[in-house]
């Protein structure tokens, strides 16, 4: 029995007959015409054994607050904007849309033409959705995930049968550092917009949005030694400077390491931690500063001072218990953190309408605020957008 495989100058639409046969015959326990290709036959067997039936429908979305929550902690909005560019050749034309989706398959963002994006809408391909093979059978979200490799499924062979008239090629975005999976980068689309090149294209886009990362992890390393390290050297005491992953940027007076383990929702005065044991917490610019055994007599608030006066750079002056520091922001962090000082919750579609006049350009706000609370680490809450709480905030103007 010949394989399924299709190749490039191969007529689709004769493949997808084909497809049709295999899969039919497959579902129903006979002798298909041909085998479908090692990585669909796989995940075949996954979803079968699973007991996932081939007209289950997708889950109900998530809500509206955990779905923002989901996309800070994916980390992936700091290449949000790359990860769009670089497939606009394959958006552009309005044939497909971008999908970006978790480490748990789902969707967390897409874009694309109005019409592909309903189309998308029929079948439940929407945020918040999920689509690992589990919930919704092969797909290329699910089965990149399932395999660890780049996938693109045709037609057929799709699990559900209401799937069958689409086309979508997925590659896992993973942390350098670590290999674990973050997400996935997927294009889909109707199956006659089906092209051979636009796996490879999706696997190139998400190996550079992992270089992008590794670029960004290092520059926040950098940038919270260079202002940990002094403050460190004057503490007189043990402490040890991490970004917001844990990972280690500088230490003082304390055996060298990595990665220490952080609690999800880290926050101050003082925190727990089984390396350290009872720590002082104070916010550092991307990061922390964990002073161990020092958390009695810590000054519970953190003073922000945004300094936006005119003609002088703009300029946040964060102090603590440990010292203070400070932080040029962009013209754009500086608008934003002048909303922000209001003292409101502001949602991503307010935030756009302040600064752009124009409320549906919350892709490039969260893009934005991802980079600021990468910076201004537990200082700005999410869902919605604010000050956190035990944060005095001054604004000058």
């Amino acid at each position: 029995m010949t394989e399924a495989a299709m190749s490039a100058g191969e007529d689709p639409r004769r493949y997808a007959r084909l497809l049709s046969e295999v899969y039919d015959a497959t579902m129903s326990g006979t002798r298909p015409p041909a085998r479908p290709r090692g990585v669909i036959g796989d995940s075949w067997d996954r979803v079968l054994a699973a007991g996932l039936a081939p007209d289950a429908d997708p889950g109900p979305a998530i809500g509206t607050a955990d779905l923002e929550r989901g996309r800070q902690d994916s980390g992936l909005a700091l290449v949000l904007e790359e990860l769009t560019a670089g497939l606009a050749p394959v958006t552009a034309d309005g044939d497909n849309i971008l999908v970006i989706a978790d480490r748990r398959g789902r969707v967390l963002w897409r874009s694309g033409a109005t019409r592909v994006l309903s189309h998308a809408d029929r079948l439940g391909f929407v945020e918040g959705v999920g689509w690992a093979e589990d919930q919704v059978g092969t797909n290329a979200i699910g089965t990149a995930l399932a395999s660890g490799e780049p996938v693109q499924i045709f037609s057929a062979e799709h699990f559900a049968r209401s799937h069958h008239a689409w086309t979508c090629a997925g590659a896992p975005i993973r942390d350098v550092h670590t290999g674990r999976i973050l997400g996935v980068v997927d294009v889909s689309g109707p199956a006659a917009s089906v092209h051979p090149t636009t796996l490879a294209l999706v696997s190139a886009v998400a190996r550079l949005a992992e270089s992008r990362l590794r670029e960004v992890h290092l520059a926040g390393l950098d940038r919270l030694r260079s202002v940990a390290a002094p403050m460190l050297a004057g503490l007189g005491r043990p402490g040890v400077a991490v970004d917001v992953n844990g990972w280690v940027a500088a230490v003082g007076d304390l055996p060298p390491r990595t990665r220490i383990t952080l609690p999800t929702d880290l926050a101050g005065p003082s925190v727990w931690l089984p390396e350290l044991g009872l720590c002082a917490v104070d916010p550092l610019p991307g990061g922390w500063l964990l002073q161990p055994d020092t958390g009695a007599g810590a000054d519970p608030v953190t003073r922000v001072t945004v300094d936006l006066r005119p003609a002088r750079p703009a300029e946040v002056v964060v102090a603590g218990a440990a010292g203070s520091w400070r932080y040029r922001p962009s013209p754009r962090h500086a608008q934003i953190l002048a909303v922000l000082a209001d003292g409101a919750g502001h949602t991503a579609a307010q935030l756009a309408q302040a600064l752009f006049g124009d409320d549906s350009r919350v892709v490039t706000v969260r893009a934005e605020i991802s980079r600021l609370r990468r910076v201004l680490s537990g200082l700005i809450a999410a869902q919605p957008y604010r000050f956190a709480d035990g944060v005095s905030v001054e604004l000058l103007r």
